[in-house]
């Protein structure tokens, strides 16, 4: 994939990406306001937030991180992808149906597990009763996730960055035709939940048919190729496994202070936009194309794409954290306070914001880093490494939590990001100059850094002279927009000045996206 090829992948999935998260704010504004941030609310967290987590330990982390570079090779060699393809197909959904069918049965301690402080509350049986409808997604999810890694490795990004909009899109459209009929909104959004699985799958299926992969399910077999692929899974699964237990942790610390699950859960929402605009479009963009290059040896390639595409997304990250911890309230209070929602839950959630603002360019490092391990199909190594991390989460989130409350979990995850961060640096030094930033990287980074923190000066001095337009009714959205164009311009600007960017690099990339 050439280096521009590479930049138009990122800037598709990241438009589609941007979609489904502006949509996805649309969706969780609205539950705000339909159902507060109280029982309903935290039952719906607890429950959507299971299956997620899941999908996250056994398809996104286990195995599409082992699946992804293996058929890549196999596409790139015309060895047989659509044979391994439709075994690993049948094998999945084999596990996960077992999975959804023990998990009905066993949801009060699986809920239990999660948010031990709902016991005796209304929160729990509620959760239970979500949690029963909601965890089918991850066997619809999971098998999309893996046409997903097919679409992704055969260079066809759009569809399955596409998949996501569906899911926001009937979740809103649900929660907008019980609220007009009068009907019960909590119920017409968690039956949405399993509906929107349906709808993405169906998606990324048919774009996998046309793209010339019309897989079949088939009766499940063991070949030496699925053997070597859990070999690698297990690893992996694993090491996502270590990053939902810190989830849980700090689910569990939340759990015991009066809404802070809810409040917790929006701030993560909030930071999501860009860690998903960025550094999951780097991530699906980038693992395919260093498992090709690799298997070409074109190392200097390589470390071309590792370094553009570091550069790439830290020139959107760094000033989106940098916003983050500036204007954490106007950005909390406009997009979230309304109807149930107060101001006193605008003010918790910005604080937790401006936390994992903090975090945020770790956890893109994070989706850098970590393809120059999967692609050499190396899953152990970063297993290890969120091993380390999940003690530091766990620590933090657990001792902090007399000293800081809730706000200790949030503290917990920025801190443990960056411990990761500097362990795959450190353990990237074993392979070489490839896994190492070039020197336009090394220049411009600290150019990045200089304009995003004029930047932030720039927004925290219109923030205060726009405080009571921020304020007031109508006038606020306007008021928002309108220091969110400033502080874009005013970066661009100076970026561009300082030669931090090159916008002529953008447009190319965005006109072949």
């Amino acid at each position: 994939m050439k280096p521009i090829r590479l930049m138009a992948g990122f800037f598709t999935v990241g438009v589609w990406t941007l979609a489904s998260r502006v949509l996805g704010f649309l969706r969780d504004a609205m539950i705000l306001a339909l159902l507060g941030t109280g029982p309903l609310y935290e039952a719906y967290v607890v429950a959507f937030r299971l299956p997620n987590l899941f999908r996250r330990f056994f398809a996104e982390g286990a195995f599409n991180m082992a699946f992804v570079p293996m058929f890549s090779k196999k596409f790139e060699t015309g060895e047989n992808p659509q044979r391994f393809a439709e075994d690993a197909l049948s094998g999945l959904a084999s596990v996960l149906i077992v999975l959804t069918l023990l998990a009905q049965v066993a949801m009060p301690w699986l809920i239990f597990a999660m948010a031990s402080g709902f016991s005796g509350q209304e929160q729990f049986a509620l959760s239970v009763d979500f949690g029963r409808i909601a965890f089918p997604y991850i066997l619809f999810i999971s098998l999309a996730a893996l046409f997903s890694g097919i679409l992704n490795a055969t260079g066809r990004f759009a569809a399955a960055a596409a998949a996501p909009v569906l899911l926001n899109v009937l979740l809103v459209s649900a929660m907008a035709a019980a609220h007009w009929l009068g009907g019960n909104v909590a119920q017409a959004l968690i039956w949405a939940i399993p509906a929107a699985g349906v709808a993405q799958l169906a998606l990324v299926w048919r774009a996998a048919a046309q793209a010339g992969f019309p897989l079949r399910p088939r009766r499940p077999r063991w070949t030496p190729e699925l053997a070597r692929l859990v070999r690698v899974a297990i690893p992996a699964a694993l090491a996502g496994g270590v990053v939902q237990i810190n989830l849980l942790v700090g689910q569990q610390v939340a759990s015991y202070f009066d809404r802070a699950v809810g409040w917790l859960y929006a701030a993560d929402r909030l930071y999501q936009l860009p860690l998903g605009v960025v550094g999951i479009a780097i991530g699906v963009v980038l693992l395919p194309d260093l498992s090709r290059r690799l298997a070409a040896r074109d190392n200097d390639g390589a470390r071309h794409a590792l370094s553009r595409a570091a550069e790439v997304s830290l020139a959107l990250t760094i000033p989106s954290a940098v916003a983050l911890v500036v204007i954490p309230l106007p950005l909390v209070s406009v997009l979230f306070e309304r109807g149930q929602t107060t101001g006193a839950d605008s003010a918790a959630i910005a604080q937790a914001v401006a936390i994992y603002g903090l975090g945020l360019p770790a956890f893109v490092l994070q989706k850098i880093l970590q393809p120059l391990f999967f692609a050499r199909e190396d899953t152990r190594t970063p297993f290890r490494y969120a091993l380390v991390a999940m003690a530091i989460n766990a620590a933090a989130a657990i001792g902090l939590a007399p000293v800081l409350g809730w706000l200790a979990p949030a503290v917990a995850t920025t801190l443990a990001g960056w411990a990761m961060v500097l362990l795959l640096v450190r353990g990237g030094r074993r392979f070489g100059d490839v896994a190492r930033f070039d020197a336009r990287f090394r220049t411009r980074i600290w150019r990045i850094c200089l304009a995003a923190g004029l930047m932030g000066a720039v927004l925290w001095v219109a923030a205060a002279g726009l405080a009571q337009a921020l304020d007031t009714g109508g006038l606020r959205y306007l008021a928002l927009a309108g220091l969110v164009g400033l502080g874009i311009v005013a970066y661009f600007a100076i970026a561009h000045v300082i030669g931090a960017v090159r916008l002529s690099e953008f447009r190319r990339a965005l006109r072949r996206g």
